[in-house]
């Protein structure tokens, strides 16, 4: 059976796509071409060093649909879409950033538009920025990096307490944005996601002109490709062998009530079911399949451990 490419549930008929999936990543029902050339992906990158402000290890290139909306191309300037092919070094790379981002909407994460496309018979990611607007303007937004004064380089320099300590500081309703933080720092954690760091966290204005943290971005499963793989900022002093104390802390440190705490983990230990069938339903080989599920399995027992005596 055939899977939309947005949200992985069953198709009917031979669109890969469901009209309303293709809607909200295309703006339209009309799936556009991509006009680029696999084999010249490195160079298109180099030429937008500088120019965007994509950055990291995977090539990622900015797109944007010409005028007609048939067509997906290169935009050095105001591209709407952010664009990521298979890789050499991590097989399958676009697939475990498609199933990691749909896991986290799953878990009650707002995440942001995304799914794959097909380019040359590869499978590629494709995301809609959100910070810029339909006329391709930019919205304003600064990543945790910035917010903390640190250089790109220092992105892994941070820890979940300072993040609290720049949502507190910059957010126009800090309790919200912790709550969400909170969230997405757990969900990390249960997925396996060792790449979230100062730069892969931002704060955006709105159009209600509130500053509120973006939806969730560049979400990748990286134990899948880096064996026992740690979290990129600790958690309350802790990279790894977190347990459901170490978030009761760092909860705590958000300062959320304990009914949050509670709420938020149940939430997450009740995903487990359905996480595994839209791991089953993804197009990762069966041994990924394996190693993701044995993951969410092992983190999902932590949280339902009781706290030692």
């Amino acid at each position: 059976m055939s899977r939309c490419l947005v949200c992985l549930e069953s198709l009917k008929s031979p669109l890969r796509y469901h009209p309303r999936c293709a809607k909200s990543l295309f703006g339209s029902t009309r799936i556009p071409t991509i006009d680029i050339e696999m084999g010249k992906l490195h160079t298109a990158a180099l030429a937008m060093v500088g120019t965007t402000t994509l950055s990291g290890a995977q090539k990622k290139i900015s797109l944007g649909l010409s005028t007609d909306r048939k067509t997906l191309q290169v935009a050095v300037d105001g591209g709407r879409y952010i664009f990521k092919p298979q890789t050499e070094v991590f097989p399958q790379l676009p697939q475990i950033e498609h199933l990691t981002m749909r896991l986290a909407r799953l878990s009650g994460i707002e995440i942001a538009v995304s799914g794959l496309i097909e380019a040359d018979g590869q499978m590629c990611f494709l995301a809609r920025r959100f910070d810029r607007r339909a006329d391709g303007s930019k919205v304003r937004q600064e990543d945790f990096c910035q917010l903390a004064q640190q250089r790109p380089a220092d992105k892994y320099s941070g820890s979940g307490e300072l993040c609290v300590r720049l949502i507190k500081k910059y957010a126009s309703e800090p309790p919200l944005e912790l709550r969400k933080l909170f969230e997405q720092m757990l969900f990390s954690w249960w997925v396996g996601n060792g790449d979230l760091h100062l730069k892969n966290l931002s704060l955006y204005v709105d159009e209600a002109r509130i500053v509120r943290l973006t939806p969730a971005y560049d979400l990748v499963a990286t134990v899948l490709l880096i064996a026992d793989d740690e979290l990129a900022m600790p958690i309350m002093g802790r990279n790894k062998n977190l347990l459901r104390t170490t978030w009761h802390k760092f909860a705590q440190y958000c300062e959320l009530p304990d009914r949050v705490f509670q709420s938020v983990v149940a939430r997450q230990i009740a995903a487990l079911p359905k996480a595994l069938e839209l791991i089953q339903f993804s197009s990762l080989d069966r041994g990924t399949q394996d190693k993701l599920a044995q993951q969410l399995i092992a983190c999902t027992a932590l949280l339902q451990a009781p706290p030692k005596a």
